[in-house]
């Protein structure tokens, strides 16, 4: 995958407790508003629920223990994450979070061997990122989803060619700054790409902080 904007615990960032946990900043300003977001989508579902790019592990670890009856799979591209995920799942100790795996988005047809999936969380990854993650994510929920699945996205998106508030734009040039080839996208040309993978947005949902919850079904 590029090289991410950031690694937790790294760039100013808390560094891992002793146990080996990180602790995301963000978690803790985001992680109510998304499940009040989401908490009711994922409880009527049943099956396997995927995270991709879970960074710390907190947002998977907290939603796993308010569904035991879903099975959690983490995953992140980054050793010392999935080290930080495993660290957060010795201690809740859920039977239903399963050990984190190594997914890479830059990879065209990202392999899922577990069966089908009920949902498939992101959070914070397409911006900072190449567009080809974008599109190797939608394509591969388009065939490891179940009808009726939902691919769940999260973060900052332009609406009709435009920024949504000027912090927004600031972001974006920031992003573009460090790596061309990221940058805050467009939800016309993310919906766009889920309509070509059997993908249909249901769900658009404002966040705090000018940032969307997209929600997908898979026909």
């Amino acid at each position: 995958m590029s090289e991410p904007i950031f690694e937790f615990g790294k760039g100013g960032l808390p560094p891992a407790g002793e146990d080996g946990r990180l602790d995301a900043p963000a978690f803790h300003r985001n992680a109510e508003p998304i499940w009040d977001a989401i908490g009711d989508m994922l409880a009527a579902k049943s099956g396997a629920v995927l995270e991709i790019g879970s960074g710390t592990g907190q947002h998977i670890v907290t939603y796993a223990a308010r569904l035991p009856h879903l099975t959690f799979w983490p995953s992140d591209i980054l050793d010392s994450h999935r080290a930080s995920i495993e660290a957060w799942h010795r201690a809740v100790n859920l039977p239903n979070l399963r050990p984190p795996r190594s997914i890479d988005l830059m990879q065209r047809d990202w392999p899922w061997d577990d069966g089908a999936l009920a949902t498939i969380l992101c959070f914070n990854v397409i911006h900072i990122a190449p567009w080809t993650v974008a599109q190797n994510l939608v394509r591969g929920a388009g065939h490891h989803l179940e009808a009726g699945g939902h691919l769940i996205m999260y973060g900052p998106y332009r609406r009709d060619g435009a920024h949504t508030a000027p912090s927004n734009e600031a972001f974006d040039a920031s992003l573009r700054g460090r790596n061309p080839a990221w940058g805050v996208r467009d939800l016309e040309a993310v919906t766009a790409l889920a309509a070509t993978n059997d993908l249909t947005l249901v769900k658009t949902i404002e966040m705090p902080a000018n940032n969307l919850v997209l929600a997908f079904e898979r026909r």
